[in-house]
């Protein structure tokens, strides 16, 4: 199977490779859009509260843009930080454009709710399922405009592409439901395949996020950066880490230990429940270390707070969750939650554009690092985020496209992947599965790299990353067919997410001070003097060798470092 190059392809059709597909076809570029499943169950569906915008009487762009920075402790680039803020009202606008229907209230203005650490209420919203709503009307419009973009869906991506200067060129990719690897050749190629949750256990993380993007990029050459900012969001479901939605927090639901104290008064008595994540993922994970917590570690979030009537109309989806995976009425009883893994502030280094340093290549949403979230995201501004990032990758790819010449084939470049991927099918039944390891991993990291953190803890969660590596290859796998066949997938996710944790634990090490999501035990103070810099990460140049560090400065347009007030 040979295909026409394309001038752009974009790998990913969640959120952000969705919005990218689409403002590099409406910039006249030819484009394909790859994803591994189908795009409308990309794990932008889970988001849940709303997106931020400056749309309400008294708020303003430069109001959201300062509370993203204070609540990033002053790691965010200001630059990526004004134009994420600046750009959101409009993006709103063209979202209800094509036909997302935003809540409004009785005055007919856009409806607006509080989240957590901003000083408006600014989380415009479609009730609880508002990343579902956008993204189903983003499909909507690929469908619309069928003749613009080519859909390849259920197709993995092996490997990316590059000529020999350097230049990304597109990919090879597995048709999941025929097993048949395909090259794909594009001028540009953007990253937009979500975030790497599963490399942590429990995650909020659908099962699909494996770090794809970040290590298919990072082993072309690309810079990672601010990859030791891993947020831990507050309340997550016991072991399975099911996402209870900041939403009920900003309704009014109280936070208890196993004493019934509101224990948020004694951390955070301003902003209580609605503080930054990382300032209520540490207070739970106190009061459980302490013994204040349930059994099982957890505390109690009380919903019951919240009058009944509100709790069914706006925490519908909480409400399911809650009968359906704990066996409780949350309208009557409290549900027990602890922090879970949640999102990664780093990923692929990236510019204002979407540019990351391999020439051609291009990343956006949370396989990204425009570093608008820097140590800690807002809640709201995950979706904001794709959105504004990955218009801007769409558009300034096409225009780029227009510039280079066509990529060359690489002749070898399926034949190598055949011969790679046909070897793990061809493993012997001996020793760990996929499955069993990915587990192993999931506990290390969430154990040496999660709330809390001190070297001896990042030590063993890098020995335990670097032993899992070793045992990976080995790893059999049950299905040898060619037909949706999805453990050899999972064989090289695996890949993908040693790839991104020991990025992880390495920048974590590096980086010895405490900043949002970033805490550090034995180095608990926030130390400008030193760190107001970011840490970057590239592949080294010897295989086998752990990653090399960088760093780059933060940029700063108009809020000085202060103190944080958390």
């Amino acid at each position: 199977m040979t295909l026409t190059p394309y001038d752009v392809l974009v790998l990913g059709a969640g959120l952000a490779g969705q919005r990218a597909a689409l403002a590099a076809a409406q910039s006249g570029a030819t484009v394909a859009l790859l994803s591994k499943v189908h795009p409308v169950r990309s794990h932008s569906v889970a988001a849940a509260g709303g997106i931020n915008a400056a749309v309400g009487a008294g708020d303003s762009p430069a109001q959201h843009a300062a509370d993203t920075v204070k609540g990033s402790d002053h790691l965010a680039d200001q630059d990526a930080v004004e134009i994420l803020c600046d750009e959101a009202p409009e993006e709103i606008r063209a979202l209800e454009r094509h036909g997302v229907a935003f809540h409004r209230d009785a005055g007919g203005h856009l409806a607006v709710r509080p989240f957590g650490a901003a000083s408006h209420d600014r989380a415009v919203h479609v009730g609880d399922i508002t990343g579902q709503a956008i993204l189903h009307v983003l499909y909507e419009q690929l469908l619309r405009h069928d003749e613009l973009v080519d859909r390849y869906e259920e197709w993995f991506v092996t490997t990316l592409l590059r000529d020999d200067d350097g230049r990304a060129t597109g990919c090879v990719a597995r048709h999941l439901r025929t097993g048949n690897l395909v090259q794909f050749r594009a001028r540009c190629t953007i990253l937009a395949t979500g975030g790497a949750g599963q490399c942590f256990r429990p995650t909020t993380n659908a099962v699909i996020c494996t770090g794809d993007g970040i290590a298919l990029a990072y082993r072309a050459g690309a810079e990672l950066m601010d990859m030791e900012m891993v947020q831990y969001h507050p309340t997550t479901l016991g072991e399975t880490g099911i996402l209870i939605s900041e939403l009920a927090r900003s309704q009014g639901a109280h936070l208890c230990n196993a004493r019934g104290e509101r224990f948020m008064e004694r951390y955070e008595p301003a902003e209580l429940e609605l503080a930054s994540r990382d300032v209520v993922a540490r207070a739970e994970q106190t009061e459980i270390d302490e013994g204040r917590g349930f059994p099982g570690g957890t505390v109690a979030l009380d919903i019951t707070r919240v009058p009944r009537r509100r709790t069914l109309e706006a925490l519908r989806e909480i409400v399911n969750i809650g009968r359906d995976f704990a066996g409780v009425d949350v309208t009557r009883e409290p549900i027990h939650v602890r922090p879970g893994m949640h999102y990664i502030m780093g990923g692929v280094r990236i510019d204002v554009d979407g540019a990351t340093s391999v020439p051609g290549l291009y990343a956006a949403g949370e396989t990204a690092c425009a570093s608008c979230h820097g140590a800690n995201r807002l809640g709201g501004n995950s979706l904001l985020d794709t959105l504004v990032f990955g218009r801007r990758a769409g558009a300034h790819a096409a225009a780029r496209a227009r510039e280079v010449r066509d990529p060359a084939p690489v002749p070898a470049a399926v034949d190598d992947e055949l011969e790679r991927i046909g070897a793990i099918g061809e493993r012997r039944r001996r020793g760990a599965k996929v499955p069993e390891l990915r587990r192993e991993l999931g506990d290390a990291m969430h154990q040496g790299a999660g709330v809390f953190r001190d070297a001896a803890g990042l030590a063993a969660a890098h020995a335990a990353v670097r032993d899992t590596m070793e045992r990976a290859p080995r790893a059999w796998v049950d299905d040898r067919g060619a037909v949706f066949n999805q453990d050899v997938p999972a064989a090289i996710e695996l890949e993908h997410l040693l790839t991104v944790a020991e990025c992880i634990v390495v920048a974590a090490a590096e980086r010895t001070e405490s900043r949002g999501a970033h805490f550090r035990t034995d180095h608990p103070e926030r130390d400008d003097a030193r760190w107001m810099e970011h840490i970057t990460v590239c592949a080294p140049g010897t295989a086998g060798d752990p990653p090399h560090l960088g760093r780059r400065p933060v940029t700063v347009t108009r809020w000085a470092p202060q103190e944080p007030t958390f």
